[in-house]
């Protein structure tokens, strides 16, 4: 008979919205067979509560901590439930072993649990209503909050049937967070039915992304679980021995990048400075004219975090391009947009739309000759300048693009697809400049929006890199990935200029394949 003096980790296990401890109940057994005390959590819900929030939640795990008999703990966060987690987590840290992210992102500090929820209709419902009541899903609405491959009509309809609502504080108040836990370990489980991978973590850490360098730590560990985003139901054994062995320490570790952080790589060509005036959100790159001269405003990529420096307008990347177009004749502008989390689409896009008016209304400017260029994750911004072309917008361009919510983006605004608003461009040119190393999962997106093009009918020109990687424009310092700058910007330029214009359309650069107009 085990003697319980002898077990020293305990598993503490918090799920996702609505659900509660019944869920963990075949996962339970699991653990306690293998020797391990284990507790689940049934986060405290509406009940007639209306003061229930993150911090309600919050207590609730430490609570759980308190209680465990053994003198290490093992927290284990599904969901939104990473976030009471991490709170609970900071209070008792020295008894903390482990942190276990189940298919969830780590959140930061000062980052709200609704930035990352998928269902548009409770984001909708808690912008108007914060403190609001979200409705438990019904049998068939679950795949709103997460992929449901491997579950069963029966687990739905238990899921259904223990569900209760979620108090919308738990999801609208911010968490908290100290340097108390700088020094536990952490481990992520991703379920993969839905397309997030190590494979894809690691490739985007390697591109040096500032949010993501935490991921390459040695002390963060990473397990693979082919099933949907509800593991303790669909394989429940499976995820017993992950977490048995998280809590061991084991797990595949990422690499860190190979080369300078992403926002320190130099521009892939050399260029001159020119004057510079910035105004609001908005930088402007000035060529050395009296004259209003057409403009391109440059859309940086993201997801990027909060208070990050330097921010992407003092970027070699974004620099580069503006002085670029500036030497050529055209006003450069760069737009520093609020794109920090998923959710934050719809501010960004309002940031721009305030760029392009202030762009249009500076004297400099001439305001019927316009450009946008999206770069990365903000290609999912072109949506609103394809549905309705602003007035004086001549051209958009976009070099490695996200043109669709990638695998485990959740919490995107749906209105936020290239694709299904392309055929309301009409003849509105797009240059695109497509990496031929790109990552699988961009380079999909990539692939849909063409063939949605070509069915449209619409004007796209793509300059293919075809060596070139996602970043390859301050990457990748060759021949051919200086010549798709060009030929790109060569393209953009053609696109602004009037026949009697005072600078030169030059001659097309050469050395970056141009497979034409679709």
């Amino acid at each position: 008979m085990r003697n319980d003096d002898e077990i020293t980790t305990a598993f503490i296990l918090a799920s996702g919205p609505f659900t509660g401890a019944v869920l963990w109940e075949e996962v339970s057994g699991r653990l306690r067979e293998a020797g391990a005390e284990v507790h689940a959590a049934s986060l405290t819900r509406a009940g007639g509560a209306e003061d229930v929030d993150l911090d309600t939640h919050i207590a609730d795990v430490v609570r759980l901590i308190d209680g465990a008999a053994a003198p290490q703990v093992v927290l284990v966060g599904h969901d939104y439930a990473i976030n009471p987690v991490l709170g609970a987590a900071q209070q008792r840290a020295p008894r903390v072993a482990r942190i276990v992210c189940l298919d969830t992102v780590l959140p930061q500090d000062g980052d709200v649990p609704l930035l990352v929820v998928p269902d548009p209709q409770a984001q909708a419902l808690l912008r108007d209503r914060p403190d609001a009541l979200v409705p438990a899903p019904a049998p068939g609405q679950w795949q709103r909050w997460g992929d449901t491959t491997g579950l069963s009509q029966a687990d739905l309809d238990r899921l259904s049937a223990l569900a209760a609502p979620q108090p919308g504080r738990t999801l609208t108040r911010p968490l908290h967070l100290s340097d108390a836990l700088a020094g536990v370990p952490t481990s992520g489980i991703l379920c993969t039915a839905a397309g997030t991978t190590i494979a894809g973590v690691q490739r985007l850490v390697s591109m040096g992304l500032p949010q993501l360098r935490h991921l390459a730590d040695p002390r963060v560990g990473f397990f693979e679980l082919a099933t949907g985003h509800w593991p303790m139901l669909s394989c429940p054994d499976e995820l017993a021995v992950t977490l048995l062995r998280a809590a061991a320490g084991e797990g595949r570790r990422l690499a860190p990048p190979a080369s300078k952080p992403f926002h320190e790589r130099p521009f892939v060509t050399d260029t001159v400075e020119v004057p510079r005036v910035r105004i609001g959100r908005v930088d402007l790159h000035l060529p050395d004219t009296d004259e209003p001269r057409p403009a391109v405003l440059f859309v940086h990529g993201g997801p990027l975090p909060a208070g990050a420096a330097p921010t992407p307008r003092d970027w070699p990347l974004y620099l580069g391009y503006a002085r670029l177009a500036a030497g050529r004749g055209l006003v450069g502008a760069v737009v520093e947009h609020r794109l920090h989390a998923l959710s934050d689409y719809p501010t960004a896009a309002a940031d721009l739309k305030e760029a392009i008016e202030l762009l249009r209304a500076d004297p400099r400017v001439d305001a019927d000759r316009i450009a946008l260029w999206f770069f990365s994750g903000g290609g999912l911004l072109l949506s609103d300048h394809l549905d309705a072309p602003v007035s004086g917008l001549r051209c958009i361009a976009a070099t490695y693009p996200v043109l669709a919510p990638l695998p485990g983006w959740t919490g995107v605004d749906p209105r936020f697809c290239p694709a299904s608003v392309l055929p309301k461009a009409g003849a509105l040119p797009i240059v695109l400049t497509r990496a031929g190393l790109e990552s699988p999962e961009i380079a999909e997106t990539v692939t849909a929006f063409l063939a949605a093009a070509a069915q449209c009918g619409a004007s796209v020109e793509l300059v293919d890199v075809p060596q070139g990687r996602h970043g390859f424009d301050c990457e990748e310092p060759t021949e051919e990935a200086r010549a798709a700058v060009r030929h790109a910007m060569h393209s953009v330029l053609a696109h602004l200029r009037h026949p009697g214009d005072s600078f030169p359309a030059g001659e097309p650069p050469t050395g970056a394949r141009d497979t034409g107009v679709i």
